[in-house]
């Protein structure tokens, strides 16, 4: 497990007055020197989970301004409003006294025993297990370095392999597993970063090089069991070089903990 850097360890703060904290952004988890969007989210919902009342982020919503570098980030946190129920925060991440991210961040309390009342809407999830699924290496299709990957556990189901071998199916669709490094249990702040844990659902379309984040939504609906999560990528819109995608998380028993949709660049042809 030597090299490993858990992302209870890449996220944490000190915190250098009211609403002001410093964190660093770690090199390891980064695609093609470039940090992951949802694991600089999750940085942030750290500092509204630790500036507000209220212990698990629900929803956060985050624009990137500009992809700061590895190394000494400021994150500010600005209580909105501290409910009973739920809290709204105004969070941002700067480098170098330069804005990279602005998130809107709503906290509250979750619970893991109680059964979603309906949920008939929401997509099935994947039938391959773990261990039946396929991990991906370090490398982009096109060949590019995908550090995160060295890192998290990410594991494709066979049927949606084509993209590895310069066979996308055209579905736009990615079905399989996520880890964090050595095993780690995900947590709020960890499943706001796996909503943005898997490669671009627009690989099993065209190879391309990075994809980077223009906004991403979060929403975080239950405390996940341990074990691995279920992802389901999916490419709904690819159009003026922007491609919209929604992204489903089930945890290891199956319940749906989490979901979203990101706004991204891309660049095909």
């Amino acid at each position: 497990m030597s090299g490993l850097a858990p992302f209870s360890a890449v996220t944490t703060l000190t915190a250098k007055g009211p609403g002001r904290y410093s964190g660093a952004i770690h090199a390891g988890w980064t695609i093609a020197g470039k940090p992951n969007g949802g694991y600089l989210l999750g940085m942030l919902a750290r500092a509204a989970a630790a500036q507000g009342p209220h212990e698990h982020v629900i929803a956060a919503s985050a624009h990137y301004l500009r992809s700061p570098e590895p190394g000494p980030v400021d994150i500010e946190a600005t209580l909105l409003r501290a409910g009973r129920s739920a809290s709204q925060l105004r969070t941002r991440m700067l480098q170098n006294g330069e804005p990279c991210i602005e998130a809107l961040i709503t906290t509250s309390e979750l619970e893991n025993e109680r059964k979603p009342y309906w949920s008939a809407a929401a997509p099935e999830p994947g039938s391959a297990g773990f261990g039946e699924s396929v991990r991906l290496p370090a490398r982009t299709p096109l060949g590019a370095p995908v550090t995160i990957m060295e890192q998290v556990d990410v594991r494709i189901e066979p049927g949606f392999l084509g993209f590895t071998a310069g066979m996308p199916s055209g579905r736009g669709e990615l079905r399989g597993w996520l880890a964090l490094p050595g095993g780690e249990p995900f947590d709020p702040a960890s499943l706001v970063f796996a909503v943005d844990g898997f490669p671009p659902a627009t690989f099993d379309v065209e190879p391309t090089g990075w994809v980077p984040t223009v906004e991403l939504t979060v929403y975080v609906r239950a405390l996940p069991a341990p074990g691995p999560v279920r992802v389901l990528q999916r490419a709904q819109l690819i159009d003026a070089q922007r491609v919209d995608e929604a992204c489903w998380i089930w945890d290891s028993t199956g319940r749906l903990v989490a979901h979203g949709t990101q706004l991204a660049g891309i660049r095909l042809g």
